[in-house]
């Protein structure tokens, strides 16, 4: 089976839309996923999500499933690095590498994770997803997959970057903060992820490609800097 995760065009987070170069990649993602099969989609039932699917399902006649669960990872905490309550995934590098709890699996045992109820959404997520992956033949055990149904399915899933991550960790096993702040998948981007069936009835999933922008090369438009933070302190872009 094949995962491809991806994410909303350029946001308009104020009406949960696209920007004007938000549906444009969409457009572009649309095109240049043509002729690739997808044989099912699940989508966010966030406004941006749903305008990103929307020209691939016209354009390949295929109706998604609306997954609430799939929208943005959204708790919010408050820690040392933040005056307001921010989303669990936003920390300053120098705050968040502090703590070695979170290279873990207990990551979200750190006070400002428990205050937040990261734990419960957390496992809400996780749940739900092992739960859609058992109905394509493929169910939790332990740290790998039991086969019950192999195949070469396509699943789409259009959703957001926070929570992108959060399905990445579970499939790899791996805590969400070093992928949260390690990764950077801009808007629109694709990531694939197979399964690998190396001892029969026994899959694993492993990451192909992550955050691919080949379409929006192919349509000489460049990626948004949404999701990126400032390469220099003294850059304009946002810190």
């Amino acid at each position: 089976m094949k995962l491809l995760i991806i994410r909303h065009g350029d946001p308009d987070y104020l009406h949960d839309s696209l920007t004007k170069e938000g549906r444009v990649e969409a457009a572009l993602l649309a095109s240049n996923l043509r002729n690739v099969p997808i044989d099912y989609a699940y989508v966010s039932p966030l406004g941006r999500a749903q305008l990103t699917a929307q020209p691939i399902l016209d354009a390949k006649k295929l109706t998604a499933t609306t997954l609430d669960w799939l929208r943005e990872f959204d708790p919010k905490v408050m820690h040392s690095g933040s005056l307001l309550p921010t989303c669990a995934w936003d920390w300053l590098p120098d705050d968040w590498t502090e703590h070695d709890l979170f290279y873990t699996d207990r990551w979200y045992e750190d006070p400002a994770m428990v205050a937040g109820g990261v734990k419960e959404r957390y496992e809400e997520v996780c749940a739900s997803f092992d739960e859609l992956l058992a109905s394509h033949g493929y169910a939790r055990n332990g740290r790998c997959y039991r086969v019950t149904r192999s195949n070469h399915d396509t699943v789409a899933l259009f959703c957001h970057f926070g929570l992108g991550c959060v399905l990445l960790s579970r499939l790899l096993s791996v805590s969400p903060m070093v992928l949260w702040h390690g990764l950077c998948a801009a808007p629109s981007s694709v990531t694939t992820v197979y399964t690998e069936e190396r001892r029969k009835g026994v899959a694993s999933f492993r990451v192909a490609e992550y955050g691919s922008t080949e379409h929006l090369a192919m349509g000489h438009l460049p990626p948004s800097f949404s999701a990126r933070f400032c390469e220099c302190f003294d850059d304009a872009d946002r810190h």
